[in-house]
């Protein structure tokens, strides 16, 4: 991947809530097309990470780059940035007043003043992409959990980012739900989009992931690729994590 272009740099960011140290000197570079998928006990600092990664948390020390610009929610232009950098989150945020088209051409027309007409002919592709272009005129109260997820994402999609980052956008599915979410962001990989997935669904990092972040403490305990990280992990932490999700298995 260090042959391809550089298009988010992290370097040596620190994250605190009053007294509480969430994220201590993190460093990372990402590429063009890259897949990182970032694994972690719960409360370790992933899903917070993620949302500096795009400007919706402040970070206490440190810098992040999109394409050499600076990420910072404090910037004149960090909507522009936000467009660059799409998130899907654990919790959809659809608009439960407007159809599930509506909900996907908003953000584009409203915001980047794009023409409805393209706009809304984006849509469909994208919904029928991902089976949903039955369910274009219904509300997202008439939608399953991972049909609303695959709204999420094609709500993200349509804006055309740079970066995609997903924070365990299946945590809150019903087993069944969870393979058809899956599905799409595996087509996702495979058009080589750049993505940070935050997600406790160990053998789809496996199978999904160029490299494999192993946060603990707020630290990058470990960074390498699936292989070694999954049969060979460098560290005693790490085995430890990946023993609790092969007990959980069997």
């Amino acid at each position: 991947m260090s042959t391809e272009k550089e298009i988010l740099k992290v370097e040596h960011i620190y994250k605190k809530f009053e007294d509480l140290s969430v994220l201590e000197d993190i460093s990372l570079t990402v590429h063009e097309g890259e897949i990182i998928v970032i694994v972690g006990p719960s409360g370790c600092g992933k899903s917070t990470f993620l949302r500096c990664l795009n400007g919706l948390e402040e970070t206490s020390e440190g810098h992040i780059f999109l394409d050499g610009e600076a990420v910072n929610p404090l910037s004149k232009n960090i909507t522009a940035i936000r467009q660059k950098i799409g998130m899907v989150f654990q919790s959809y945020d659809l608009f439960p007043h407007k159809t599930i088209l509506e909900n996907v051409i908003m953000a584009p027309v409203l915001v980047q003043k794009r023409k409805k007409d393209e706009v809304k002919a984006e849509a469909l592709k994208l919904l029928e992409r991902v089976g949903l272009s039955s369910k274009i005129n219904n509300f997202p109260r008439q939608l399953s959990g991972g049909q609303k997820q695959r709204v999420a994402i094609v709500r993200a999609l349509i804006m055309h980012p740079e970066v995609l980052l997903f924070d365990e956008v299946t945590a809150a599915l019903d087993p069944e739900m969870v393979r058809e979410v899956l599905d799409v962001m595996l087509d996702l990989a495979k058009q080589k989009r750049t993505m940070l997935i935050v997600t406790h669904e160990m053998a789809f990092a496996r199978a999904v992931a160029d490299r494999v972040i192993f946060l603990d403490g707020g630290h990058i305990v470990e960074d390498s690729d699936p292989k070694q990280f999954f049969d060979s992990p460098r560290t005693e932490r790490a085995r430890k994590f990946l023993s609790t999700f092969e007990f959980e298995e069997k």
